[in-house]
């Protein structure tokens, strides 16, 4: 895995009150994206902004209590079959499969697994636009 991280989405009860706190209380640049999420340019990655229980959802696990800590941590790739390679490799290292990788409603495809404590790692791919800076040997 190389070393980075893509981008870190916080799973929000208001997603507009949220939106004005890293926009306005912390001056962070938001980009257009679609009224469900908010997404916010980061030197080198991103901070995403979702409905707390649409991101539970999406990772196929409970909104409340165990197994979602409110956020997940995204790290993308250029194709599917590195989403699947990291994917295993993450399982193989002692990660627990959480949604298994696959074609996803907004274009892409990604999976999840579980680290030791129970943090989300999303691996994804996205065909509409690279998230996050290009490795110079990618």
């Amino acid at each position: 895995m190389r070393p980075r991280i893509s981008m870190i989405t916080l799973g929000v009860r208001d997603l507009k009150e949220s939106v004005r706190f890293y926009e306005r209380g912390l001056g962070l640049p938001k980009m257009d994206s679609p009224p469900e999420v908010a997404f916010f340019t980061l030197n080198g990655s991103w901070l995403g902004l979702y409905g707390r229980e649409a991101l539970a959802e999406d990772a196929g696990v409970p909104a409340e209590g165990s197994g979602f800590a409110g956020f997940t941590i995204a790290h993308n790739v250029d194709s599917e079959a590195a989403v699947d390679e990291l994917m295993e490799q993450a399982v193989s290292a002692g990660a627990k499969l959480v949604k298994p990788a696959q074609k996803v409603f907004w274009g892409g495809y990604c999976g999840y697994f579980a680290d030791p404590d129970g943090y989300l790692w999303e691996v994804a791919h996205n065909p509409l636009f690279w998230v996050g800076p290009k490795d110079e040997d990618a």
